[in-house]
């Protein structure tokens, strides 16, 4: 982690100012260096970042510019510009902030050292941030570890990461907290009565499987359910090309779950947590499913097979049946599973859905407090009949093209009557943003790391 010792004696200072504090801060300045700095035309733009010379040529220090207030609201993780730009060494925070500005300033540089050298060389030493005072470290390590273990997952082409991979990944973090799995492989889904989890993966080479895991001795029952489609052809109803370039995320899911029950197990939550993914690959072969086709799920409702490309929802339904078996206190459902929520949406927000009020006024103030966006969507009872085909009681992909995200959703509320959130994200940052450089990214896990506590009572 770039994070250096709260006594690191030789810290350069890092300068933050906005536009309105450009003035006053710079006639506070020493002679040379406020000249230094008109010279060069700095104007605390946002993101605009001016290295300070100190004597015989060495380096003083550097000043960030934060911008003026539209451009602060509008940008998160604003520090992270410095993380990634200033020389190796270690380096201080020179302005005060308050605490929720430090840890964001802590986390924000955290997460853009992020790289994903797999297949690369990497890169220098970056720079290393001294952490501002009151910033709880260990918990900052945790959240950014869970972090990377998401965008790591995302990151890894399909090649390397098809539902064996994904379940060596999933034992590994069992392995390291010293919680219990249980694998459920190929033809013995049917056995164990998970129908649709083995019709969306039976067409592929790789075998489709069922991971549980099992962590926590007591407390409410918390079960996380994340989608583990490692790479989506579409099926018989084929994706364009243009249209699988990005489907190696489509366990995003599955690999934002991991990384919260990442961070939940390394805090110590006093939950007792299940984390359920159905990882399967969704490939063309001669027993494909078919449109048309009629699957009987775990919980005996029947589904409508209308498009071979809605097959997250198929997976889910057989897990969340599962989770709902043992009466959860919270279940919480992660999937790449619309493009209609991206098109209402955008990549930045992470969608969710949720019947009770309470977990949706908790949630959205921890978003707001840690900096990561979620945006409630309505479970909207006049479109129940939508997903209601006639022949079979539910449809997996209703016609008409509109709503697709809430109709997604209510699918999947069918399976679970246990208090249930669901989300609908996109895992992956088109662009390199402030702290998520392009590439896969965790959506909504930190926001529920935070709300969780007043969610579940603990």
């Amino acid at each position: 982690m770039p994070l250096a010792p709260a006594d690191t004696p030789d810290a350069l200072p890092l300068h933050l100012v906005t536009k309105e504090a450009l003035d006053p801060w710079r006639a506070s300045l020493p002679a040379d260096t406020a000249a230094w700095l008109a010279a060069t035309g700095f104007a605390a733009g946002a993101g605009e970042l001016a290295l300070i010379p100190g004597a015989a040529g060495a380096l003083a220090g550097a000043v960030l510019g934060l911008g003026d207030a539209r451009a602060r609201a509008r940008t998160r993780f604003q520090v992270s510009k410095a993380a990634t730009t200033l020389p190796a060494g270690p380096w201080r925070i020179a302005t005060p902030l308050d605490p929720e500005a430090a840890e964001e300033a802590a986390l924000g540089w955290l997460l853009a050292q992020y790289r994903f050298d797999r297949y690369r060389a990497g890169r220098t030493a970056p720079a290393a941030l001294v952490p501002p005072a009151g910033v709880d470290v260990a918990r900052l390590q945790a959240i950014v570890a869970g972090e990377t273990l998401t965008r790591d997952l995302v990151n890894t082409p399909a090649s390397d990461m098809g539902p064996a991979e994904l379940q060596q990944a999933f034992e590994a973090l069992a392995a390291r907290f010293g919680a219990q799995v249980q694998a459920t492989v190929g033809d013995d889904l049917l056995a164990a009565n998970f129908p649709m989890i083995h019709a969306v993966g039976r067409a592929s080479t790789r075998a489709p499987r069922l991971l549980d895991m099992r962590w926590g001795e007591t407390g409410p029952r918390l079960t996380l359910v994340g989608k583990g489609v490692c790479f989506d052809t579409g099926g018989l109803d084929i994706k364009p090309s243009s249209g699988m370039l990005q489907m190696k995320k489509d366990m995003g899911g599955a690999a934002t779950v991991m990384g919260l029950a990442q961070m939940v197990m390394a805090l110590g939550l006093p939950v007792r947590l299940r984390v359920l993914v159905p990882a399967v690959e969704n490939a063309i072969s001669g027993n494909a499913m078919r449109p048309r086709d009629i699957l009987t799920s775990r919980k005996g409702l029947t589904v409508e097979i209308n498009n071979t490309d809605a097959e997250g929802r198929l997976v889910l339904a057989d897990a969340l049946a599962l989770a709902d078996e043992e009466t959860p206190d919270l279940v919480i459902s992660m999937a790449t599973l619309t493009g209609a929520a991206r098109v209402a949406v955008g990549p930045d927000l992470a969608p969710f859905y949720t019947d009770s009020e309470a977990h949706a006024a908790a949630l959205a103030q921890a978003a707001a407090q840690v900096r990561d966006p979620v945006w409630r969507m309505p479970f909207w009872e006049p479109y129940e009949a939508l997903i209601e085909p006639g022949i079979a009681d539910l449809d997996n992909a209703p016609s008409g093209g509109f709503a697709g995200s809430v109709t997604a959703a209510l699918f999947l509320r069918r399976f679970v009557a246990a208090p249930y959130m669901h989300f609908d994200i996109f895992a992956f940052s088109p662009s390199d943003a402030p702290g998520r450089p392009k590439g896969g990214v965790g959506q909504g896990a930190r926001a529920l790391l935070q709300a969780l506590p007043q969610m579940l009572g603990l």
